[in-house]
């Protein structure tokens, strides 16, 4: 089992910049890859950024360029760093891990509760 605890969200302006974290607990040997979700209100929920374990982070092309993921696998950890974030933005941002087997088969996914972003213009 894996759980998975989201921080960082809050206000912020359009041109500064915000850091989200993920911090993982549980049977973290079986994340394969943690990422980023969110959902803006009375929008489905669609996929932002991920990131490998050992590996490189992908990005949708709506934040491409602007934002960054990366990870600490020692503490289970993974952030989102959004810079110049847009109004457009704003949303309910989920943390997302792959749960592989033991034979390194995918087995599901474990979400985060969520972090509210507001940006203001």
């Amino acid at each position: 089992q894996v759980q998975l605890a989201e921080s960082g969200g809050g206000l912020v302006q359009a041109g500064d910049s915000l850091r989200l974290s993920c911090d993982a607990s549980g049977d973290t040997i079986c994340i394969s890859a943690m990422g980023w979700y969110r959902q803006a209100p009375g929008r489905a929920r669609e996929w932002v950024a991920h990131i490998p374990t050992g590996g490189y982070g992908m990005y949708a092309d709506t934040v491409k360029g602007r934002f960054i993921a990366s990870s600490n696998n020692t503490k289970n950890t993974v952030y989102l760093q959004m810079n110049s974030p847009k109004p457009e933005d704003t949303g309910v941002f989920f943390c997302n891990a792959k749960r592989i087997s033991w034979t390194s088969t995918l087995i599901g996914d474990s979400w985060g509760q969520g972090t509210q972003v507001t940006v203001s213009s």
